[in-house]
């Protein structure tokens, strides 16, 4: 569904005309501002207030539950529309939506001055709400394969108020294990459909088939592996579900076949992010086996490898198909893709070569460039 076809009888501004504007505005935005000042403080070149622990918990925590979480509304929210017939939410529904989602930040950074309850509800409201909005939408959807869409919001739901009443490390891997899972439902239609049609357009093949024991098989190495995890398994089990999802997720990303659409900027990018969430299994597999160096590699190849790649590359798509734009990079987009790898490439190498803030720094740098990229060529769309 176009957000570009508003009833003129609404009086709805652009900004409030689809889900993905005013997420993706405000995602990306604070992102490249979360990232600069986690930039300079690895530099040193300003103090971590709080200290280094205060520091990681706000970078962690934000990262996902404020960046990741808005680009993650925005491109449901307008993606569901047309992919599950569901409707569009816009006009004042998407605004108290997005005051919800800006709530959620003053509740995190002001928590410590607020009572819990006033902490807790002001973060969570948003995705009890969403999760309110969407399970009425979905309960009417013959796919009942959509309703996976409301683990993914329980999770983050669940991860958020273990994070505000004390158990931080718990809530960041609840809120890891949920986007993983919607990566790999939502990368597991996207990625092969999209390259389909390429294929098809330009006559080079067709679209993988979907065998759908290895799509039951991913989903459930997914939750298997986060059970194990977050219940405090111990390594050896970890680990051989962490393999086991690999293979999974190997052998399926293997099907569709992105080698053969290197030429497409905004398909191999899905690919990419596909492969480095791959990757990530099999780094945390060697984590839990002893290696410190993979268990942050296998962190960073999730959040900075997949996330990065699939929302600049998923973000690029819906700006440019829900203005009405054909799906024609500007080079400034394609260097802004390229800069995503770059930074994952550095960060996960870091990591694995046990390199210190300067490896941080160079990824951190690309990363920002990357999206502040993306923010200044899509922004006035």
């Amino acid at each position: 569904m176009s957000s570009e076809k508003v009833p003129s009888t609404l009086p709805i501004a652009p900004l409030w005309a689809s889900p993905f504007r005013p997420f993706c505005a405000l995602g990306v935005a604070y992102g490249v501002a979360l990232m600069a000042a986690w930039v300079a403080m690895r530099a040193g070149l300003v103090g971590a207030a709080g200290g280094s622990a205060a520091a990681q918990a706000w970078h962690a925590h934000e990262m996902l539950y404020g960046h990741a979480a808005a680009i993650v509304c925005a491109i449901a929210l307008t993606a569901l529309p047309g992919w599950a017939g569901t409707p569009e939410i816009r006009g004042a529904p998407l605004m108290g939506l997005v005051l919800l989602w800006v709530a959620a930040r003053f509740a995190f950074w002001w928590r410590e001055s607020l009572p819990l309850e006033a902490a807790v509800g002001g973060a969570l409201a948003l995705w009890v709400v969403l999760a309110a909005v969407l399970a009425v939408q979905l309960a009417r959807v013959a796919n009942r394969a959509y309703l996976l869409v409301l683990v993914v919001i329980a999770g983050l739901l669940a991860g958020e108020a273990l994070f505000l009443t004390g158990r931080p490390a718990a809530g960041i891997l609840a809120a890891l294990y949920a986007l993983m899972l919607l990566y790999a439902l939502a990368g597991g239609v996207f990625t092969p459909v999209f390259t389909g049609n390429h294929l098809r357009a330009t006559g080079r093949g067709e679209q993988a088939t979907f065998v759908r024991p290895l799509e039951a098989a991913a989903v459930a190495s997914i939750v298997a592996l986060a059970v194990a995890d977050l219940a405090g398994a111990p390594p050896s089990w970890r680990a051989a579900l962490a393999f086991a999802a690999f293979a999974v997720h190997a052998v399926r990303l293997a099907r569709w076949r992105g080698w053969t659409v290197l030429d497409q900027p905004l398909l191999w990018t899905m690919h990419a992010g596909y492969a480095w969430m791959t990757a990530s299994f099999l780094l945390q597999a060697l984590g839990d086996l002893g290696s410190a160096g993979a268990a942050r590699a296998g962190l960073h190849a999730f959040t900075v490898g997949a996330l990065g790649s699939a929302m600049i590359g998923l973000m690029t798509r819906v700006a440019l198909r829900h203005t009405g734009r054909p799906l024609a990079l500007p080079r400034a987009i394609v260097a802004a893709h390229l800069l995503v790898q770059a930074a994952a490439v550095a960060r996960v190498g870091g990591a694995i070569a046990g390199g210190g803030d300067a490896w941080v720094v160079a990824a951190g740098l690309a990363w920002v460039a990357a999206f502040a990229i993306y923010l200044a060529t899509f922004g006035p769309m």
